[in-house]
């Protein structure tokens, strides 16, 4: 079925274009919660804390979409190890820790 093939590829290229969008901001959008409004790209703090999360995570939706639809007609003819849908995304949560360390350590 070409549905679990291309869910593989969405979830292995999701977690890693998330990871990078994340680290190296390339949000598509941030959002401002204290004035409700939303900037596209990365934008500076106006008054309160700039979430940059929902457009990291936009980023990463898109870019595996694009990325799995693409590989569709690839896939037809071909088998993809369902088992790369799950080791990438680990593999990538195994980074986040190092991302995250200014949190713990101080």
């Amino acid at each position: 079925m070409t549905v679990t093939k291309v869910f593989a590829i969405f979830a292995a290229v999701f977690a890693v274009v998330y990871t990078i969008a994340f680290e190296w901001h390339w949000e598509l959008f941030s959002y401002h919660p204290r004035l409700g409004t939303f900037g596209w790209g990365q934008q500076a703090s106006i008054n309160g804390p700039v979430m940059s999360w929902y457009g990291a995570l936009a980023t990463a939706v898109l870019v595996a979409a694009a990325i799995s639809l693409a590989t569709l007609p690839f896939l037809r003819k071909r088998s993809v190890p369902l088992w790369i849908g799950w080791a990438v995304p680990l593999a990538c949560l195994a980074i986040w820790p190092w991302f995250l360390r200014a949190f713990f350590i101080r």
